[in-house]
């Protein structure tokens, strides 16, 4: 069952019904090629392209007599074109038709993907700019670290699903290839000026060379760029999902009127949306490992990978469809407590600020050793006897020998701490790029 997010035109790409139209547009393509350099008759040629298609099911029920899919459906195709059939599939291999088609589909499927990219891309975008001052802690081990904004963490996202788009288009063109050369791909029955003619009015490049597939390094690259692209969808959702522990309340999950969170506990609302999604990029990247199982194939072909592509491929499609779709649903939905992160921010008490009372002290003349003692003495004091950090700074006779009163204040300012943070979620959401110098990062 296609889920509930997924674009219905996604299932439908890899339906039993669009394969075999897809056949057929790779057989007419053929014949009219052929047509038109005199290898068949061009009243064949036209008698083929007249067919409107197979029925799967009259495919289906002869291939159980001949226990080979294409030649079910090339037998059916004859069905309907009567004698100038005896053209169709002229000079062909199985998987001239089988992969030139897939590369079809494939290319549709990355182009929907693309599309849920960037409906993603517009919903963090706008709660980045929402919340690009909204001030939280940070946090490295799980533990806070130093203040940042959630709209720095939005950008965050924002610049990885920008890769994640930069995979996706890498990878279709990687896939767009498809091949007319015959069983060991040497052209033996046709000319390779067929296959340039049928990839021209396909859309497609003609492969440079193939056996009697198209090499599965190709696929693998695909469902690897799919699989990164659900490992960060993950990488979202299990932020999200940290957020809204009780113990940091932090965002959450959109709760609708109605919605029920436990049959037991009716208190409950739980990020069942990013957990979901969390599962999902698992199955994607099973789905990878076995695509790049499917590259090593025995001489020119066997057909250990086409049994698992048939899974594979339109499974990874269609969950990463859903995914995107539904991760979309969830950030626009999402909620987003500032005041809690303001309070979560103000519970250590200020020990996040120690960072740069360090440097304040340094900058004037004691040593980083001694500067760094001194504040984790105090730092640690604050920790366990749940004290205010600056308070006792303040006493401390050691600091304030270095430090004035204003130094101190401006190592605690949350405003100076943060003035660059705006201008980094500015220049990712207007996708401007940092430039390093010739030389400057090696």
């Amino acid at each position: 069952m296609i889920p509930r997010y997924t674009h219905p035109e996604m299932g439908g790409i890899w339906e039993e019904q669009r394969k075999y139209d897809t056949w057929l547009r790779v057989e007419v393509a053929a014949t009219e090629a052929m047509a038109a350099t005199g290898v068949v008759p061009e009243d064949a040629a036209r008698d083929i392209a007249s067919c409107a298609g197979v029925r799967a099911e009259r495919v289906d029920e002869i291939e159980r007599t001949t226990r080979h899919d294409v030649i079910a459906f090339t037998t059916a195709v004859a069905e309907q074109v009567g004698p100038s059939a005896r053209w169709l599939h002229f000079g062909l291999t199985s998987s001239d038709v089988l992969d030139t088609a897939l590369a079809l589909q494939m290319r549709q499927a990355c182009g929907l993907i693309l599309d849920d990219l960037g409906q993603l891309l517009e919903a963090v975008g706008d709660r980045a700019r929402q919340h690009r001052d909204t001030a939280m802690i940070g946090r490295t081990h799980g533990v806070h670290a130093e203040p940042m904004t959630f709209g720095l963490k939005l950008a965050l996202w924002h610049a990885e699903l920008r890769r994640a788009v930069g995979r996706i288009e890498g990878a279709r063109e990687v896939v767009s290839v498809g091949k007319i050369s015959g069983a060991v791909g040497t052209y033996a029955h046709l000319e390779p000026e067929i296959e340039q003619r049928v990839c021209a009015a396909l859309g497609l490049t003609p492969a440079p060379v193939a056996s009697q597939v198209i090499q599965r390094d190709r696929h693998a690259e695909l469902l690897s760029a799919l699989a990164i692209t659900g490992a960060s969808l993950e990488k979202f959702a299990v932020e999200v999902r940290g957020l809204q522990k009780t113990e940091i309340g932090e965002v959450e999950e959109g709760f609708a009127k109605g919605q029920k969170g436990s049959s037991a506990m009716p208190h409950k609302r739980n990020p069942i949306g990013c957990e979901q999604l969390t599962g999902l990029a698992r199955l994607l990247r099973g789905n990878a490992m076995a695509a790049l199982e499917n590259v090593a194939l025995w001489h020119e072909r066997d057909i250990s990978h086409s049994s698992v592509e048939r899974v594979i491929i339109p499974d990874s499609f269609i969950t990463l469809d859903h995914m995107l779709r539904r991760f979309t649903t969830i950030v626009r939905a999402l909620v987003v407590h500032p005041e809690r992160m303001q309070e979560n921010l103000d519970r250590s008490r200020g020990i996040v600020f120690s960072g740069t009372v360090l440097l304040e002290l340094a900058q004037r003349g004691v040593s980083r050793e001694q500067a760094y003692q001194w504040v984790q003495r105090v730092a640690m004091r604050s920790h366990d006897e749940r004290l205010d950090f600056k308070a006792l700074l303040a006493e401390d006779a050691d600091v304030m020998g270095v430090l004035l009163p204003a130094d101190l204040d401006r190592a605690f300012d949350l405003q100076r701490q943060l003035r660059h943070v705006g201008p980094i979620v500015d220049r990712v959401l207007s996708g401007d790029t940092v430039s390093v110098p010739a030389g400057g990062n090696s």
